[in-house]
């Protein structure tokens, strides 16, 4: 999450104004072709009740903001890219039947109308905010991607993951090279809003693959959850040094230096299988966690104590804050 960064291009916003939004699904206890528990996209209102916007949907992985324009989310989900507005109540999906299964999607900050998404075929770029779309994945050999990044300061600068490792682009997918954990399917990526030089990489089985170049070269952390599969990362939009990840068999982990040294935040959670985690920007101390057909959890000190905050029986894929203060 590029808080820093992200702020810096909204002029007028305060620290606190955001709204959690979730990517989940409520599968404790389901049966295939029994009628779908509420699912899709929550959000957390004022108040702390949680509200389900637009349409009960099984499968939304992940989703995007621009900041110009933080009203309106784009939704990777199962039936396509989605763009939802009204504060997630009305949809509208901006691509055809030939595309399904999307995974991840990200919006290139520095140019206008430019959003990227991952699916099971491969990558696809619009540069007309969805109206028309291209394929971006040329040179990739397994087309399976999971996850992609746009670079926070530089139009067309992409870091992907697929099945093979991860890749770099600087000409917005017309080319890729490789840039480490050859051989690891990746999950996740993401790009510290302090340093836009320092990436981290989550892969199966690899753990954490980091880069302090750019994204130009990946290499092992080594030191946290090789064997295990980390899902999801989130820096502190508060201090530099302060990472958490969410993974199976660790469920929460801290770092409070870049991540050199790792914490396990788990106690108190139900489970070690945790989907996805984030700090809330507008309170320091405050991190959420999804954990695997429980519930969401929240804890007010950095994990080192949780309680249960809602989304029973549910699997949350993916969380984002969306700044509110630019919508006035």
């Amino acid at each position: 999450m590029r808080w820093l960064l992200l702020l810096t291009m909204l002029p007028g916003s305060l620290a606190g104004e955001f709204t959690l939004y979730t990517c989940m699904v409520t599968s404790k206890g389901y049966v295939v072709g029994a009628k779908l528990p509420p699912s899709g996209i929550f959000l957390r209102t004022a108040d702390g009740a949680w509200r389900h916007a637009g349409f009960n949907h099984p499968f939304v992985n992940a989703l995007d903001f621009d900041p110009r324009d933080p009203g309106t989310v784009y939704i990777a989900a199962g039936n396509g890219l989605i763009r939802a507005s009204g504060h997630g109540e009305h949809w509208k999906i901006l691509t055809g039947s030939d595309v399904t299964e999307l995974l991840d999607v990200s919006v290139d900050r520095n140019a206008a109308g430019t959003i990227y998404f991952t699916h099971s075929a491969g990558i696809r770029v619009t540069h007309d905010g969805g109206a028309t779309w291209n394929d971006a994945s040329a040179g990739l050999h397994r087309k399976y991607t999971q996850a992609i990044r746009v670079d926070a300061r530089r139009s067309g600068v992409l870091v992907a993951g697929n099945e093979e490792g991860i890749f770099r682009s600087e000409d917005g997918g017309k080319s890729w090279k490789l840039a480490g954990a050859s051989g690891y399917q990746v999950l996740h990526i993401e790009q510290s809003p302090h340093d836009p030089c320092f990436w981290l990489a989550a892969t199966e089985g690899g753990g954490l693959f980091a880069s302090t170049d750019c994204g130009v070269h990946f290499e092992s952390n080594g030191n946290l959850a090789v064997g295990r599969n980390i899902a999801d990362i989130a820096f502190d939009p508060s201090t530099a040094d302060r990472v958490a990840v969410a993974g199976w068999g660790i469920g929460v982990a801290i770092s409070e230096d870049r991540g050199r040294t790792w914490q396990l935040r788990g106690a108190g959670l139900p489970s070690s299988s945790v989907w996805s985690v984030a700090f809330d920007p507008g309170a320091p101390g405050r991190i959420y966690a999804s954990v695997h057909e429980e519930a969401l959890y929240v804890s007010q000190d950095f994990g080192r104590t949780w309680s249960r905050d809602g989304l029973e029986g549910s699997r949350v894929y993916r969380m984002r804050f969306v700044p509110e203060a630019a919508r006035r």
